[in-house]
């Protein structure tokens, strides 16, 4: 029997072998993705720096004598902030990288859509990426590259520069898609994002040469999202180990610069011995720096000067084993101190790998967490709130996720960090792009599902310009639109429970629902982001929304079957009210009507006051 080999692979080279995963399935698929990753980083870039929109999308066929799948190039241009020409290569030829992985509402979440397309279009087409970028006005940086999949890192093959008068990104690529099919979704979803970003101008040009513009319907852009710290609720243990790692305070390097900063803090001019260096620390330790401290409480272990401290490096501070280790650069050799507990700079170093306190990690490090409630957190945890973190063992620091889940009295995740499109923004695109007779919007209170906010705006239109097909709806996530997997989608679900009859809504009804969720994390299922999970605080969310919605809506059909009715009533006064007026003249043997008009338009005005 063979022994079993193993081996590891890249990031680039899993979501090559498993880009089904991402998006990319198929020709049809691929050419829609690509097309929805490539605008939505246009407007994200964008919005983060309040710049409103211009978007300008092709699709071009390389033959188009061809029959479908085929290749096609597909660009997409912006007026946004472009990118600094260093981050080029890594941005557009690595996957996992990107400026996406911080807490924070935005299109895109994982650092991948883009590359993932790069990446599609190289695998089929084997033509590079061309990327163009000004970030100041002054210099066009322009890119042809190509992705190794094996290292995960670009290979550039051609890098220029031009001058340039105004900021912007403009990406290209060649790829193999099938628009015949694809064309449908992709129209689609250019006409839901100018329905859902009003503020966005937007310019299609399909492979026929057809334009399709959205020209912006207003100019008022929701404020830029902002990276928030976590909340409790969302913590698990390996966020609380990383958290806990980027606490701990490191040795300083002993560089002549740091030996320089102790000698200036201690007062010293001349060279003295290591007992005379800590007698003179001691005389000034209320008055010296965390870092000068941490180094003074290091030389009373190692026992040396400043001649001596130049000589060595401090590798490792075990204080589980309570040793620290260092390199001497003399004997090319590295050396253990047994490090004493008793000793009054123990402390000094334990605090320095052990991190700050469970009461000072709980407010510095979540959000809305201030030292009362710390206080009685640490209370019902049952942790002594001076407890260093970094001395947690596994145990306890699996009991502290627990508790953070666990403990009630954390405020609500702070709402600030979103940017919600806004009732008037949402109501204008929906008159603009439906024209109904009925319409009413509303943006519901922040809440949270697993300590991530989230704000859910809905949007109902009925009758006018819409045609009696029956309910349409449209799903928005952080203003994406999302057209494909409908069927498992949230949204989908509340609206197909709702019983729309207590609402006098029956039969195919010219009615139209749009949905927009916000979030600093959207709990898609697939990191296709095409549907929302059904999280119960969602389903709240909507289900209230909805309701809400519908109830407007049942007051409208309820004031225009009454007005149908007057209408009815009011058409019946005229037919048979001349009739019986000329009835009675004749039967009086008069030869004037009475004035029955008069009466038709009392009957009408009493019909109209109620």
């Amino acid at each position: 029997m063979s022994k079993e080999t193993f081996s590891q692979i890249s990031p680039s080279e899993f979501f090559y072998r498993n880009r089904d995963l991402a998006g990319f399935s198929n020709p049809t698929r691929s050419l829609y993705t690509s097309v929805r990753e490539f605008v939505e980083n246009a407007l994200d870039a964008c919005d983060q720096k309040k710049i409103l929109p211009d978007i300008h999308l092709s699709i071009k066929a390389v033959d188009p004598e061809k029959a479908d799948p085929k290749h096609y190039i597909l660009t997409v241009k912006d007026n946004g902030p472009g990118i600094d020409p260093e981050h080029i290569p890594l941005a557009f030829g690595t996957v996992l990288y990107g400026s996406k992985f911080g807490l924070k509402q935005a299109r895109g979440m994982f650092g991948l859509g883009a590359t993932m397309a790069i990446l599609y279009g190289q695998i089929t087409t084997n033509k590079p990426v061309t990327v163009k970028s000004c970030s100041d006005n002054k210099t066009l940086d322009e890119f042809v590259m190509l992705l190794d999949i094996q290292k995960n890192k670009p290979v550039i093959q051609k890098h220029t520069t031009k001058e340039a008068t105004k900021t912007g990104l403009s990406v290209s690529i060649v790829l193999e898609g099938d628009y015949s099919k694809a064309g449908s979704k992709i129209r689609d979803y250019v006409y839901q994002t100018s329905l859902i970003t009003p503020y966005a101008s937007i310019t299609f040009e399909d492979p026929g040469g057809e334009k399709f513009h959205y020209a912006r319907i207003v100019k008022d852009m929701p404020r830029p999202p902002t990276v928030i710290k976590p909340h409790p609720h969302g913590i698990d243990v390996e966020t609380i180990r990383r958290m806990i790692s980027e606490t701990h305070y490191e040795i300083p390097a002993l560089d002549n610069k740091m030996i320089d900063k102790v000698k200036k803090e201690l007062g010293l001019k001349k060279n003295l011995s290591n007992k005379e260096i800590m007698e003179k620390a001691q005389k000034r330790w209320s008055d010296l720096s965390r870092p000068v401290r941490t180094i003074m409480a290091a030389m009373s272990f190692l026992n040396v000067d400043f001649e001596g401290l130049q000589k060595i490096r401090i590798d490792d501070l075990d204080i589980a084993n309570k040793t620290l280790t260092y390199w001497d650069f003399g004997q090319s050799q590295s050396h253990a101190v047994e490090l004493d507990p008793e000793s009054p700079y123990y402390k000094q170093l334990a605090n320095t790998v052990q991190g700050d306190t469970l009461l000072t990690f709980l407010t510095k490090r979540f959000q809305r967490v201030g030292p009362t409630t710390a206080e009685k957190f640490c209370e019902f945890a049952k942790f002594k709130p001076e407890r260093r973190i970094g001395s947690m063992t596994n145990e306890e620091l699996v009991k502290l996720a627990d508790a953070l889940q666990k403990f009630e009295e954390f405020l609500a995740p702070d709402p600030s960090c979103l940017a919600p499109l806004g009732e008037e923004p949402l109501s204008k695109g929906i008159m603009k792009f439906f024209n109904p007779e009925f319409a009413a919007v509303w943006q519901r209170n922040a809440s949270a599902y697993s300590g991530f906010p989230f704000i859910v705006e809905m949007g109902i239109a009925y009758g006018g310009d819409i045609p009696p097909n029956g309910l349409k709806v449209y799903r928005f996530a952080n203003r994406i639109p999302l057209l494909y997997d409908e069927g498992s989608d949230v949204v989908l679900k509340i609206v197909n429970e709702t019983e729309w009859a207590r609402y006098k809504i029956k039969g195919d009804p010219p009615l139209v629902i749009v949905s927009h969720i916000c979030s600093t994390r959207i709990p898609y299922k697939t990191v296709g982001k095409e549907n929302v999970a059904d999280r119960p605080e969602l389903e709240r969310e909507l289900k209230n929304a909805l309701q809400y919605l519908a109830r407007k809506l049942a007051v409208h059909m309820s004031r225009q079957g009454a007005a149908d009715m007057a209408k009815k009533r009011a058409n019946l006064y005229s037919k048979y009210v001349p009739l019986i007026a000329q009835f009675a003249t004749e039967l009086a043997g008069k030869k004037k009507e009475p004035n029955y008009k008069q009466l038709i338009r009392m009957g009408s005005e009493i019909e109209e006051q109620v």
